[in-house]
């Protein structure tokens, strides 16, 4: 069974840094594009950042854009994100997501994602 894993997270001041980490098992990592999603409270899930299979391509959303860095190193079969310039706005169960396959970064929405962790909460106190 795939299990996604992540850790990192926690309660940060606004503007500090945090950076998450997503473990992954039973998946041949090299061969799945990688995503982080977060979903805050009463509001949708919404994507944040994403990362070729490779390594090679990467994709934010405008809101985190110069912000957050999302890398991995498949070697550790790992994803991570790291969040600079924390905003209140940032608070959220932060999820990893795994999608198979290499399709274009822009087609990685919720319902295209094949497997997801369980999340780690992150808080930005103002």
């Amino acid at each position: 069974q795939v299990q996604l894993v992540e850790s990192g997270g926690g309660l940060v001041q606004a503007g500090g840094s945090l950076r998450l980490s997503c473990a992954a098992s039973r998946l041949t990592f090299p061969s799945y594009a990688m995503a982080w999603f977060r979903q805050a409270p009463e509001k949708e899930r919404e994507f944040v950042a994403a990362i070729s299979s490779g390594g090679g391509s990467t994709r934010y959303a405008d809101s985190v854009k110069g912000r957050f860095t999302i890398s991995r190193d498949n070697a550790k079969n790992t994803v991570y994100l790291q969040m600079n310039s924390l905003k209140p706005e940032d608070t959220a169960v932060y999820y990893c997501a795994a999608r198979r396959g290499f399709r274009p970064l822009d087609t990685i929405v919720v319902k295209s994602v094949d497997y997801w962790g369980k999340g780690t909460l992150v808080t930005v106190s103002s």
